[in-house]
């Protein structure tokens, strides 16, 4: 997907930002792969020194459009220090990019969640080998429109099954899933309102951890297909969904945090509750602590042989993984840093390839 306008000056601010830092730093400090060499701590704030050669080659990332910002944030900050390398950042969806990361045609694969065993399986049937690296947690963010006039203010897990999963096709009115939703549990009051949905599509990671996450655990339990109703707005681009989401007052959908953040001039926050009466809001500190019940990783994916013979793409990734340059990136773009020690076994994974 392209990058909104606001994405586009949120890298350039990191880019900025994460510059200055390594402008003022005396002599520069070692990546993550030289901290493991020299015994110095892989947790230092680290960058591409300034005293490391000018690099040239080429990067090609693609997959999860809401890992997407972060990526081009970082290859923004990345390319103020080396801009001989050119480094290109898709989002056609966590699914796609796995088709072509597992084809061998780009070096890493940004994911909003785990890689399936079928993905991985043919990777491996390709000889391709990976590295998987944690950078971030989302909390994938349930929306209304900013003038919504349901007055949902919380719904559950049983409340969005029966609104969003296989057995709600044709639903049109909120109310229609009012007698699923009290089968499985809920006790929610749907309103008497047009019900308008706007989602990811079937190529987005955040398509499916909706569906492994709410969908699959009823849907099992009744002997339904593990997916969603086929017949809502979807898209591969967030900034379309929020579109729609914020096009009818009676609106339901969903996309991740940082989007949904970004945008709350256009949709609001409905809290959510895995089980009825618990309801939680996603906040930084919600989603932090996993209290917010659709907090979720975000990943990379690195192919390790293409790593081994591109200085270019190793550069990159230790940059990424950097102490001042991962927490920079995501607290302007408007995702949950990762918490130190997770953050150690990100780096521990990408020295161990």
């Amino acid at each position: 997907m392209t990058m909104s306008v606001s994405k586009r000056l949120g890298a350039l601010a990191i880019a900025s930002a994460i510059a200055v830092g390594a402008c003022s730093s005396s002599g520069g400090t070692p990546s993550p792969s030289a901290a493991a060499s020299t015994g110095t701590s892989a947790s230092a704030p680290a960058s591409v020194a300034p005293s490391v050669a000018a690099l040239t080659g080429e990067v090609n990332i693609s997959g999860s459009s809401t890992v997407q910002p972060i990526s081009q944030a970082v290859a923004e900050a990345f390319n103020a220090i080396q801009p001989d390398v050119a480094i290109t950042v898709d989002g056609p969806g966590t699914g796609d990019g796995f088709k072509l990361f597992c084809k061998g045609e780009t070096d890493i694969s940004d994911a909003s969640r785990k890689i399936k065993d079928e993905e991985a399986k043919t990777c491996s049937d390709a000889g391709i080998e990976y590295v998987e690296i944690q950078v971030a947690i989302d909390g994938m963010s349930i929306l209304t429109s900013v003038n919504d006039t349901t007055g949902v203010t919380c719904l559950s897990f049983a409340d969005l099954y029966a609104l969003v999963g296989p057995e709600s096709e044709g639903f049109d009115n909120w109310k229609d899933g009012q007698a699923l939703a009290t089968e499985l549990g809920s006790t929610t009051t749907l309103p008497d309102a047009p019900l308008t949905i706007s989602g990811p599509g079937e190529e987005s990671g955040t398509y499916d951890y909706f569906v492994e996450q709410i969908v699959t655990p009823i849907a099992k339990e009744r002997g339904k297909d593990s997916a969603t109703r086929k017949d809502y707005q979807s898209s591969p681009n967030d900034n379309v969904i929020v579109t729609g989401i914020a096009g009818a007052d009676t609106s339901l959908g969903w996309v991740g945090y940082a989007y949904a953040e970004e945008n709350l001039d256009k949709v609001k926050f409905v809290e959510v509750a895995k089980k009825p009466g618990e309801c939680v809001a996603p906040t930084t500190e919600t989603i932090a602590d996993n209290s917010y019940p659709l907090s979720r990783p975000l990943f990379l994916y690195v192919n390790k042989a293409k790593a081994a013979a591109n200085p270019a793409l190793v550069a990159y990734v230790d940059y990424y993984l950097s102490d001042d340059v991962i927490k920079t990136a995501n607290s302007t773009v408007g995702y949950v840093d990762l918490a130190p020690d997770v953050l150690a076994k990100s780096v521990a994974a990408w020295q161990a390839r």
